[in-house]
Parts: structure tokens; C-alpha cells; sequence
């Protein structure tokens, strides 16, 4: 059966692109609970002078060969500590100001986290939509298979 190879290999990619989709939501995943870390320390202080206030994280990720699939899947590689300079404000009466009246303000910017979190959830809908549309296409494909 010449045919029968075929529709293996059609099942296989499907679960190929599955499995790929997945991986990238999973990534997604992980940046939006980082983002979403980001959004809430928006607007952190120093806690006590001389220390720093929360640092804005960052998601990095990376490409890694699966070699079961033979296929290139996305993973994080990294969450890290944006090093960017902290902002001071002039509060001589928080108890974070240093002995100027200065208190270090986070280098979280609001606006752009929340730009990059509508940047993951339109990349995640994207990938599950391509998750969903291949699981349909396979069970089209196993229930043609079952009424031949």
C-alpha cells in the first residue's frame, strides 16, 4: 500500500507541528508569568536606602534540536536581571531614601511590559491555533483512514 506511507508521514507531521506549536506556547507561557511579575513591581522603591528595588526580568530563548522529531523546537534559555540603570526620585521622607532624600525607582516601564505581554498572548493564540488546526487535520485523517 503506496498510500498508507503517505498518510504515516501526514500523521507524523501533524504531530510534528503539534508537538512544535506546544513548545512555543510553553515559551510564551513563561515570558507572560515573567511579564506579569514585571507589571507588578511597576511602580517599586527601595525597600531601605542602599538597597536596590526590584529589577525588571527579562526572557530569552533559544532554538534546540530535538533529535527524536528532527526538528528545531523553542525553548527559554534564560529569565535574567535587566542590568539598565535605576531611576531616582526626590522623596526625603520614604524610608528607602538615601541620605540626599533620593529613593531608586525599579527600571520596570509599564508600558512596554504590557506591549510585550499583548506581544506573547499574540503569539501564543498563533501558535494554538496552529496546535488545534493539526490535531483537527489528524482527526480528519484517522476517521477518512477508519471509513475506507
Amino acid at each position: 500500500m503506496a498510500g498508507s506511507s503517505s498518510v504515516s508521514s501526514s500523521v507524523s507531521n501533524l504531530r510534528k507541528a503539534q508537538v512544535s506549536a506546544a513548545a512555543a506556547m510553553h515559551a510564551q507561557t513563561v515570558r507572560l508569568r515573567v511579564l506579569s511579575e514585571n507589571v507588578a513591581h511597576g511602580d517599586s522603591t527601595s525597600p531601605a536606602p542602599g538597597v536596590d528595588p526590584y529589577r525588571r526580568k527579562t526572557v530569552s530563548f533559544k532554538n534546540v534540536f530535538d533529535r527524536d522529531l528532527g526538528m528545531d523546537l523553542i525553548v527559554v534559555d534564560n529569565v535574567g536581571r535587566d542590568k539598565s540603570e535605576l531611576h531616582k526620585v526626590h522623596r526625603p521622607n520614604d524610608p528607602g531614601a538615601d541620605e540626599q532624600g533620593f529613593v531608586k525607582k525599579t527600571n520596570v516601564n509599564t508600558l512596554i511590559e504590557m506591549m510585550d505581554v499583548r506581544e506573547a498572548t499574540q503569539s501564543h493564540d498563533a501558535n494554538l491555533k496552529v496546535y488545534q488546526s493539526a490535531n483537527s487535520m489528524q482527526t480528519q485523517t484517522i476517521d477518512a483512514l477508519k471509513g475506507s
